[in-house]
């Protein structure tokens, strides 16, 4: 498979945040594969989830790489990791210019729209004056529907998965019980890049419980005996989600990002939700997972009642939420139904006119 390359972008003016703060400059780590068009009609931009990175093809391969739906050979894809993330773009682990210092807990409060406000200085920076196809899911997909609002004609296609116009109480509620783990760790207000480690692998744990469902731990973890009364496997796979999340995260990160995903709200200054998302001109394809519990159906159908030029899909999976990262066939499947059935109803408008 191709390698995506590395890039840095650097901002080094000072960023304004909604919060009324500001970073005095920041940096993005992006990777990008293929080529664009002279004309940028190639260009796929990815936005990633929680605790994803700027390397699509690691997480999402299947529908990103060698022979894939979204290749080299025929698209130009770049994503970029996040501000606040910790894969090389500007966190809670840089330095503070201010103190010389890691920023620790001392960095500033992000929503969604900084993080696309600085993903369109990107943008800017690379020539980049359209996309073909924005697509994201979960706290990617969050970002995605605000920069199709932020830019509305700089993206032709708009691809929305497991995900919301506005982050729910329900999904705030289990975000702060997450953050309650941290904080319950002895070590989260010590500014030590290892703090908070312990209560991170129980915000982890906590997260998997939104990420699957019921079904999910029913026919992955379920006993092969009934003499057991300790060591189950449910046990031992929540620790371990909280080990693997504990060797590529920080709790920094994960504090920072859990509060820009709850600050999540088309609608802050545009009026109602459904007079923002009329707002939206991309064409749209919305996918939901028929067992999500964290982001239910019932979000993705209402982004689709009220965005204008737009088909709306639901997948079956037992993975719930995580059905968007694992199912990659079945999202391929409805993507290539959505570019066909838009192609579709585009000639027949051409032949009219």
């Amino acid at each position: 498979m191709q390698k995506m390359e590395a890039h840095y972008f650097h901002y080094n003016e000072d960023f304004q945040l909604e919060s009324g703060d500001q970073l005095k400059g920041f940096t993005l780590k992006y990777c990008t594969f293929g080529k664009p068009n002279h004309d940028f009609s190639n260009v796929v931009w990815v936005c990633h989830a929680l605790t994803g990175n700027a390397e699509v093809t690691d997480w999402w391969a299947g529908l990103f790489g060698d022979g894939s739906l979204f290749n080299p050979d025929e698209h130009f894809v770049i994503c970029a990791n996040v501000l606040g993330s910790c894969y090389g773009s500007t966190g809670p682990l840089s330095i503070n210019p201010d103190t010389g210092e890691p920023y620790f807990h001392a960095f500033p409060q992000l929503t969604i729209r900084d993080i696309v406000n600085a993903l369109d200085l990107l943008r800017e920076s690379l020539g980049i004056t359209h996309i073909q196809t924005l697509i994201g899911g979960s706290l990617g997909g969050q970002q995605a529907i605000e920069w199709a609002l932020k830019r509305p004609r700089l993206m032709e296609n708009l691809i929305l998965a497991a995900t919301n116009a506005v982050h729910s109480p329900w999904g705030v509620a289990f975000n702060e019980t997450q953050r309650l783990a941290l904080e319950a760790d002895p070590t989260w207000l010590e500014n030590n890049e290892k703090a908070g480690q312990n209560g991170l692998k129980a915000a982890r744990a906590i997260a998997m419980l939104s990420y699957r469902n019921y079904n999910t731990y029913d026919v992955t973890q379920q006993e092969g005996t009934n003499e057991n009364i300790d060591e189950f496997r449910a046990s031992s796979y929540q620790r371990y989600q909280g080990e693997k999340l504990l060797s590529r995260f920080n709790a920094y990160s994960y504090w920072s990002l859990s509060k820009a995903m709850d600050s999540h709200n088309v609608a802050r200054g545009r009026g109602s939700l459904q007079d923002a998302l009329q707002n939206i001109e991309a064409y749209t394809h919305v996918i939901g997972v028929t067992t999500d519990i964290l982001f239910p159906v019932s979000e993705q159908r209402f982004i689709a009642r009220y965005v204008p030029n737009v088909t709306y899909e639901e997948i079956n999976s037992t993975y719930g939420h995580d059905g968007f990262l694992v199912e990659t066939e079945k999202i391929a499947s409805a993507i290539k139904a959505f570019f066909r059935h838009k192609d579709k109803k585009k000639l027949v408008y051409d032949q009219g006119c």
